[in-house]
């Protein structure tokens, strides 16, 4: 016999994909400041409305927590905000390749599709100036509460670009002249011997797994993090904040 829908959860309040809610107050604050992020429907207390500006024409819905609640997934720390947005636009790979920038690295991911690590390596992207987000298409989450709130507002304001073909894309990244490294955990070379003076393009792999063979195969080096042989490898969003730290402090 099947499991009864939860009631707190029903039906009429599952968002529509289409349109994430994002919820808490760095998240919804960064998506009302963003002037490229279509909004749709502002949900919150009294309280926490009261202590922002609402833009013109934007709907707003008062509601107490346990309102919140049910418009959130389970638990979900809302505090008292929830903002029903459309998905920003994505800029093309080629828009961000004509620029290349050494001090500005790209970060790309290979199947890593957990929200809460991309949102995190959002964040630490934007933290050390990277230039753009480069995920695959089919093999990353989509824009949602959870990922929105772990990048703390880093998903308004970095771009983020989703490719068909990761390998074409490290070819295409190539062409315009990034220096790009894997990390792998077996690799003969550190992170700080692989680094090059040229613009650099960072590629992480999904736990676990870490990068493919096809995108070992679309870098010019492989390097791995000085970690302890104690430890087996660290979470994603830790390797990405680390070797964006290096790439920031390389010598110019």
């Amino acid at each position: 016999m099947g499991r009864r829908p939860n009631k707190r959860h029903g039906t009429a309040n599952r968002p529509d994909p289409s349109r994430p809610r994002l919820y808490g107050r760095h998240a919804v604050y960064a998506a009302l400041d963003n002037p490229a992020r279509r909004l749709r429907k502002l949900t919150g207390t009294h309280e926490e409305l009261g202590k922002i500006v609402i833009p013109d024409g934007l709907q707003v819905q008062v509601g107490d927590a346990q309102d919140l609640s049910r418009l959130v997934p389970m638990d979900a720390p809302h505090q008292g905000l929830v903002l029903e947005v459309e998905p920003l636009d994505q800029p093309w790979l080629d828009e961000i390749l004509l620029d290349p920038d050494a001090e500005a690295p790209l970060v790309l991911l290979d199947q890593v599709t957990d929200p809460h690590n991309v949102g995190a390596i959002l964040r630490s992207a934007a933290a050390f100036g990277a230039r753009a987000l480069v995920t695959q298409d089919r093999h990353s989450p989509p824009e949602s509460g959870a990922l929105a709130r772990a990048a703390s507002g880093a998903l308004e304001v970095l771009p983020w670009i989703r490719v068909v073909n990761l390998a074409r894309a490290l070819d295409a990244i190539a062409e315009a002249g990034y220096w790009r490294i894997g990390l792998a955990g077996d690799a003969g070379a550190t992170l700080a011997e692989a680094l090059s003076p040229a613009p650099q393009a960072i590629v992480l792999g999904a736990e676990g797994e870490g990068l493919r063979h096809n995108s070992r195969e679309h870098v010019d080096a492989l390097a791995r993090l000085p970690i302890r042989r104690s430890v087996e490898s660290l979470n994603v969003s830790n390797a990405a904040a680390i070797a964006l730290y290096a790439i920031a402090s390389r010598p110019r």
